[in-house]
């Protein structure tokens, strides 16, 4: 079995050695989703302190994720959080309500970032430095802690909402498209918080999110 390469400083250590200390990494949660809000994370790592066992979110399990994020909250000097329901995805399209999120997440941050590491993103509305790296969550080790950061509070989230809409199985598969997903919203129709502009939640159209 092939050895899995980890994220690494190679983004963020050019920026630091240039005295720019806060790098916040951006990332989300929750965009292919059929139900529930995309969330963003931004999170701003101290060099000093970097947590072992950083990796995009997707390759680590969920009692890894939990455990990181008490590490990456001890060594971050911020964290931001941005969410955007399940409406205005439908209103504004997923790609302006990610941007939105990601942008609620900086607004929240303190200090403010010198630079933005966002993964395979660009946020024009945002007059602060930034760079997209493709595959970002899986090379950089700030990208990385905000894509936990994210996939932790959204899980916790459709956990709650699971409750509230317990027909769905949110708890199960946080809102992503399962076979079980599908089969209750064919039996009970979509919630609230369904995204009905979304293929799977209801028959396609050509203005549908993909």
């Amino acid at each position: 079995m092939a050895h899995r390469a980890y994220p690494t400083t190679e983004f963020e250590a050019p920026y630091w050695a240039r005295g720019l200390a806060y790098i916040a990494g951006v990332d989300e949660a929750g965009r292919g989703a059929w139900a529930g809000p995309v969330v963003a994370a931004a999170v701003m790592l101290n060099p000093e302190a970097i947590p072992a066992g950083l990796q995009d979110s997707k390759q680590l399990t969920p009692a890894q994720r939990e455990r990181l994020v008490p590490r990456i909250e001890a060594a971050a000097y911020g964290i931001g959080i941005g969410i955007v329901e399940a409406a205005v995805i439908d209103r504004i399209n997923i790609l302006e309500a990610t941007r939105q999120a990601m942008q609620e997440a900086l607004a929240a941050l303190s200090p403010r970032p010198d630079v933005l590491l966002l993964d395979a993103l660009s946020l024009p509305a945002v007059p602060i430095p930034q760079q997209s790296v493709v595959h970002g969550d899986a090379r950089s080790v700030s990208i990385a802690a905000a894509s936990i950061i994210a996939k932790v509070y959204r899980d916790r989230l459709m956990e709650k909402l699971d409750a509230q809409y317990p027909a769905y199985g949110f708890s199960r598969h946080k809102g992503y498209g399962t076979a079980y997903h599908q089969q209750q919203l064919r039996r009970c129709g979509p919630s609230p918080i369904h995204r009905l502009t979304f293929r799977g939640v209801v028959p396609a159209s050509p203005e549908a999110n993909p």
